[in-house]
Protein backbone atom coordinates (compact mmCIF):
# COMPACT_ATOMS: atom_id res chain seq x y z
CA UNK A 1 0.00 0.00 0.00
CA UNK A 2 1.26 3.72 -0.83
CA UNK A 3 2.84 5.65 2.12
CA UNK A 4 -0.32 7.78 1.81
CA UNK A 5 -2.63 4.99 3.61
CA UNK A 6 -0.49 4.58 6.20
CA UNK A 7 -0.06 8.31 7.05
CA UNK A 8 -3.95 9.23 6.35
CA UNK A 9 -5.52 10.64 8.97
CA UNK A 10 -8.08 7.97 9.85
CA UNK A 11 -5.24 6.39 12.06
CA UNK A 12 -4.84 9.24 14.63
CA UNK A 13 -8.63 9.82 14.53
CA UNK A 14 -8.78 5.88 15.55
CA UNK A 15 -5.89 6.49 18.11
CA UNK A 16 -7.75 9.34 19.60
CA UNK A 17 -11.42 7.86 20.05
CA UNK A 18 -10.04 5.22 21.60
CA UNK A 19 -7.73 7.51 24.40
CA UNK A 20 -10.55 9.78 24.87
CA UNK A 21 -12.55 5.92 26.33
CA UNK A 22 -9.81 4.86 28.26
CA UNK A 23 -9.34 8.69 29.44
CA UNK A 24 -12.87 7.80 30.60
CA UNK A 25 -12.41 4.69 32.49
CA UNK A 26 -9.32 5.76 33.59
CA UNK A 27 -10.92 8.79 35.37
CA UNK A 28 -13.94 7.04 36.78
CA UNK A 29 -11.82 5.17 38.36
CA UNK A 30 -9.97 7.86 39.73
CA UNK A 31 -13.10 9.50 41.00
CA UNK A 32 -14.31 6.01 42.72
CA UNK A 33 -10.53 5.15 44.53
CA UNK A 34 -8.76 8.65 44.41
CA UNK A 35 -5.70 6.56 43.34
CA UNK A 36 -2.79 9.28 42.53
CA UNK A 37 -1.38 6.93 39.65
CA UNK A 38 -5.25 7.02 38.19
CA UNK A 39 -5.00 10.16 37.92
CA UNK A 40 -1.44 10.87 36.56
CA UNK A 41 -2.32 8.01 33.96
CA UNK A 42 -5.93 9.53 32.50
CA UNK A 43 -3.72 12.87 32.22
CA UNK A 44 -0.99 11.38 30.23
CA UNK A 45 -3.67 9.41 27.90
CA UNK A 46 -5.80 12.81 27.65
CA UNK A 47 -2.51 14.33 26.08
CA UNK A 48 -2.14 11.38 23.97
CA UNK A 49 -5.43 11.77 22.79
CA UNK A 50 -5.73 15.45 21.96
CA UNK A 51 -2.29 14.97 20.55
CA UNK A 52 -3.71 12.26 18.03
CA UNK A 53 -7.06 14.77 17.11
CA UNK A 54 -4.48 17.42 16.16
CA UNK A 55 -2.30 14.79 13.98
CA UNK A 56 -5.59 14.00 12.54
CA UNK A 57 -6.61 17.53 11.41
CA UNK A 58 -3.74 18.22 10.16
CA UNK A 59 -3.83 15.27 7.77
CA UNK A 60 -7.33 16.29 6.90
CA UNK A 61 -6.85 19.26 5.92
CA UNK A 62 -3.51 19.32 4.51
CA UNK A 63 -2.31 21.75 6.96
CA UNK A 64 -0.19 22.67 10.18
CA UNK A 65 -1.27 25.96 11.80
CA UNK A 66 0.79 27.29 13.97
CA UNK A 67 -1.16 27.15 17.29
CA UNK A 68 -2.51 23.96 16.85
CA UNK A 69 1.63 23.00 16.05
CA UNK A 70 2.75 24.54 19.16
CA UNK A 71 0.11 22.89 21.44
CA UNK A 72 0.51 19.48 19.84
CA UNK A 73 4.48 19.41 19.88
CA UNK A 74 4.19 20.01 23.59
CA UNK A 75 1.69 17.85 24.73
CA UNK A 76 2.86 15.18 22.50
CA UNK A 77 6.23 15.35 23.63
CA UNK A 78 5.01 15.30 27.58
CA UNK A 79 2.70 12.88 27.59
CA UNK A 80 5.25 9.87 28.65
CA UNK A 81 6.43 11.96 31.50
CA UNK A 82 2.97 11.86 32.80
CA UNK A 83 2.51 7.93 32.09
CA UNK A 84 5.92 7.67 34.10
CA UNK A 85 4.39 9.70 37.04
CA UNK A 86 1.42 7.46 37.44
CA UNK A 87 3.76 4.54 37.45
CA UNK A 88 6.01 5.92 40.08
CA UNK A 89 2.86 7.18 42.15
CA UNK A 90 2.20 3.01 41.75
CA UNK A 91 5.57 1.60 42.95
CA UNK A 92 6.64 4.15 45.39
CA UNK A 93 6.22 3.92 49.26
CA UNK A 94 6.00 7.12 49.61
CA UNK A 95 4.34 9.74 47.60
CA UNK A 96 6.60 12.39 48.48
CA UNK A 97 8.58 11.00 45.01
CA UNK A 98 5.58 11.19 43.17
CA UNK A 99 4.65 14.50 44.34
CA UNK A 100 8.25 15.71 43.76
CA UNK A 101 8.41 14.18 39.83
CA UNK A 102 4.80 15.87 39.60
CA UNK A 103 6.26 19.32 40.17
CA UNK A 104 9.32 18.83 38.08
CA UNK A 105 6.94 17.86 35.43
CA UNK A 106 4.94 21.00 35.99
CA UNK A 107 7.58 23.59 35.82
CA UNK A 108 8.98 21.66 32.42
CA UNK A 109 5.68 22.16 31.12
CA UNK A 110 5.54 25.66 31.74
CA UNK A 111 8.88 26.23 30.18
CA UNK A 112 8.42 24.00 27.01
CA UNK A 113 5.01 25.94 26.46
CA UNK A 114 6.90 29.47 26.79
CA UNK A 115 9.37 27.92 24.61
CA UNK A 116 7.45 26.67 21.51
CA UNK A 117 4.77 30.06 22.07
CA UNK A 118 7.82 32.22 21.51
CA UNK A 119 10.07 30.61 19.08
CA UNK A 120 10.22 31.72 15.50
CA UNK A 121 8.81 28.36 13.62
CA UNK A 122 10.49 27.00 10.30
CA UNK A 123 7.69 27.50 8.37
CA UNK A 124 9.29 25.11 5.51
CA UNK A 125 9.59 22.66 7.90
CA UNK A 126 5.60 22.85 9.19
CA UNK A 127 3.71 20.09 6.90
CA UNK A 128 1.12 18.34 7.16
CA UNK A 129 0.87 15.11 9.69
CA UNK A 130 3.67 13.13 10.40
CA UNK A 131 6.72 14.24 8.60
CA UNK A 132 7.15 17.43 10.79
CA UNK A 133 7.96 15.99 14.19
CA UNK A 134 10.41 18.57 16.13
CA UNK A 135 12.05 19.65 12.81
CA UNK A 136 9.72 22.91 12.99
CA UNK A 137 11.16 24.26 16.26
CA UNK A 138 15.10 24.51 14.68
CA UNK A 139 17.62 22.15 14.55
CA UNK A 140 18.16 19.07 17.48
CA UNK A 141 19.76 20.07 20.87
CA UNK A 142 18.43 23.94 20.56
CA UNK A 143 15.89 25.55 22.64
CA UNK A 144 12.86 24.44 22.59
CA UNK A 145 12.75 21.51 20.58
CA UNK A 146 15.40 19.25 23.51
CA UNK A 147 12.75 20.01 25.93
CA UNK A 148 11.01 16.72 25.17
CA UNK A 149 13.99 14.95 26.53
CA UNK A 150 13.81 15.35 30.30
CA UNK A 151 10.16 14.17 29.74
CA UNK A 152 10.57 11.39 27.35
CA UNK A 153 13.97 9.97 29.27
CA UNK A 154 12.69 9.57 32.90
CA UNK A 155 9.03 8.70 31.87
CA UNK A 156 10.61 5.93 29.54
CA UNK A 157 12.71 4.82 32.21
CA UNK A 158 9.67 4.53 34.98
CA UNK A 159 7.19 2.82 32.35
CA UNK A 160 10.79 0.00 31.56
CA UNK A 161 11.68 -0.23 34.55
CA UNK A 162 8.05 0.11 37.11
CA UNK A 163 7.16 -2.56 34.99
CA UNK A 164 9.74 -5.13 35.21
CA UNK A 165 10.14 -4.70 38.89
CA UNK A 166 6.00 -5.03 39.16
CA UNK A 167 6.65 -8.88 36.69
CA UNK A 168 9.22 -9.45 39.13
CA UNK A 169 7.22 -8.69 42.10
CA UNK A 170 3.70 -10.37 41.07
CA UNK A 171 4.76 -13.36 38.75
CA UNK A 172 5.06 -15.60 41.49
CA UNK A 173 1.08 -14.74 42.89
CA UNK A 174 -1.03 -16.75 41.32
CA UNK A 175 -3.57 -14.07 42.41
CA UNK A 176 -2.21 -10.97 41.15
CA UNK A 177 -0.54 -12.28 37.83
CA UNK A 178 -2.76 -10.52 35.79
CA UNK A 179 -0.85 -7.44 37.01
CA UNK A 180 2.07 -9.23 35.84
CA UNK A 181 1.01 -9.46 32.45
CA UNK A 182 -0.60 -6.18 32.60
CA UNK A 183 2.94 -4.67 32.56
CA UNK A 184 4.33 -7.04 30.16
CA UNK A 185 1.77 -4.90 27.92
CA UNK A 186 2.80 -1.76 29.34
CA UNK A 187 6.86 -3.02 28.30
CA UNK A 188 5.94 -4.09 24.59
CA UNK A 189 3.63 -0.88 24.08
CA UNK A 190 6.26 1.39 25.28
CA UNK A 191 9.08 0.04 23.34
CA UNK A 192 6.49 -0.30 20.13
CA UNK A 193 5.96 3.71 20.22
CA UNK A 194 9.05 4.45 21.19
CA UNK A 195 10.66 2.98 18.31
CA UNK A 196 8.47 4.51 15.87
CA UNK A 197 8.99 7.71 17.16
CA UNK A 198 13.00 7.02 16.91
CA UNK A 199 12.17 6.23 13.15
CA UNK A 200 10.12 8.80 12.46
CA UNK A 201 12.63 11.58 13.73
CA UNK A 202 14.86 9.15 11.75
CA UNK A 203 12.94 10.84 8.74
CA UNK A 204 11.35 7.23 8.24
CA UNK A 205 7.73 8.58 9.17
CA UNK A 206 5.69 5.84 6.97
CA UNK A 207 3.74 3.27 9.80
CA UNK A 208 3.89 5.86 12.36
CA UNK A 209 0.17 5.95 12.25
CA UNK A 210 -0.78 3.06 13.10
CA UNK A 211 2.24 2.00 14.96
CA UNK A 212 0.79 4.80 17.24
CA UNK A 213 -3.02 3.51 17.35
CA UNK A 214 -1.74 -0.20 17.95
CA UNK A 215 0.88 0.94 20.38
CA UNK A 216 -1.76 3.08 22.42
CA UNK A 217 -4.57 0.03 22.51
CA UNK A 218 -1.75 -1.95 23.99
CA UNK A 219 -1.06 0.96 26.56
CA UNK A 220 -4.55 1.46 27.95
CA UNK A 221 -5.05 -2.23 28.40
CA UNK A 222 -2.17 -3.01 30.17
CA UNK A 223 -2.59 0.67 32.33
CA UNK A 224 -6.17 -0.61 33.01
CA UNK A 225 -5.44 -3.79 33.96
CA UNK A 226 -2.44 -2.72 36.31
CA UNK A 227 -4.52 0.24 37.67
CA UNK A 228 -5.92 -2.24 40.63
CA UNK A 229 -5.84 -4.22 43.16
CA UNK A 230 -9.26 -5.14 43.60
CA UNK A 231 -9.22 -8.32 41.77
CA UNK A 232 -6.15 -10.09 43.29
CA UNK A 233 -7.82 -9.02 46.80
CA UNK A 234 -11.32 -10.78 45.56
CA UNK A 235 -9.33 -13.65 44.90
CA UNK A 236 -7.56 -14.10 48.11
CA UNK A 237 -11.02 -13.18 49.99
CA UNK A 238 -12.90 -16.14 48.01
CA UNK A 239 -10.08 -18.19 48.80
CA UNK A 240 -9.89 -17.64 52.32
CA UNK A 241 -13.29 -17.61 52.63
CA UNK A 242 -13.73 -21.81 50.91
CA UNK A 243 -10.42 -22.36 53.16
CA UNK A 244 -12.41 -21.26 56.31
CA UNK A 245 -15.56 -23.04 54.78
CA UNK A 246 -13.92 -26.07 54.59
CA UNK A 247 -12.27 -25.78 58.22
CA UNK A 248 -15.92 -25.67 59.46
CA UNK A 249 -17.27 -28.39 57.57
CA UNK A 250 -14.50 -30.50 58.45
CA UNK A 251 -14.86 -29.88 62.46
CA UNK A 252 -18.51 -30.43 61.84
CA UNK A 253 -18.08 -33.87 60.56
Amino acid sequence: MSEAFWSGWGWPAATAALGFVYVALLAAQWYKRRKPHQLAWAVGFLFYAVAAVMEAYSEATANWDPTVYRVYIVLAASLVGFLGLGTLYLIAKRRIWGHAYLAFNLVLLVVFFYGTFTADLLMDQLVPGITVGGTALGSGGTFPRFMSLPFNIPGTLLLLGGSAWSIKRFWGKKEYRYRAWANVLIIIGTLLIAGAGSMARAGVTAGLYPAEMVASAILLAGFLMASTLEKGAHAIRAKRTMAEADEIAESTR
